[in-house]
């Protein structure tokens, strides 16, 4: 059971860091790459390939959540069959991945997505759509650095479950019951 644990961690923990980086070096900067500009022509680009763009987004963030409730799922599961005490460094920055995909998901999404469509929304005003496009770019850098914390974030767990602590010469006291 203890080698179904480690693995099914590794396995979570390295689909959502795998998912973190493919929709970061891949898919995302392919919806804005010259072949899309190419395929949908100068007069749709800028529109649909940010619309096509926030669909990615959309089902990145479902992925991440759920792979996030699956690292909280699993530490719990491996708190309660190992008998460990949660380690406070490992159990914070699982839950801190949680929160930025929860926050991601709920708050950040929405929000550039309602700008997009100001952004290029025929009837708003040049002064509204030219706040749009300037709040815009500022909640663009803001998920970038949020991303790049994730991707980071994921690599240092992933390392850490791959890697786990040497077993100790003696046996401790902790694994003696009455």
């Amino acid at each position: 059971m203890i080698g179904f644990l480690r693995f099914f961690g590794l396995l979570n923990t390295a689909v959502w860091l795998g998912g973190a980086i493919f929709f970061t070096l891949g898919a995302g900067p392919a919806v804005f790459s010259h072949d899309i500009q190419t395929l949908l022509g100068p007069n749709n680009y800028p529109y649909f390939s940010g619309a096509i763009a926030q669909v990615f987004i959309k089902r990145y963030f479902d992925m991440q959540l759920i792979c996030g409730v699956v690292a909280v799922v699993h530490l719990l599961v491996e708190r309660l069959y190992l008998g460990k005490t949660f380690q406070q460094l490992w159990l914070g920055l699982v839950v801190g991945l949680f929160t930025l995909s929860l926050l991601g998901a709920c708050w950040l999404q929405p929000k550039m997505k309602e700008l997009h469509t100001v952004k290029y929304t025929v009837n708003s005003s040049p002064a509204a759509r030219q706040a749009a496009i300037q709040a815009f770019g500022t909640w663009h850098g803001a998920s970038q650095i949020a991303n790049l914390l994730m991707i980071c974030g994921l690599a240092v767990y992933f390392w850490h479950l791959a890697n786990p602590p040497d077993p100790t010469r003696f046996v401790s006291t902790s694994k003696f019951r009455s």
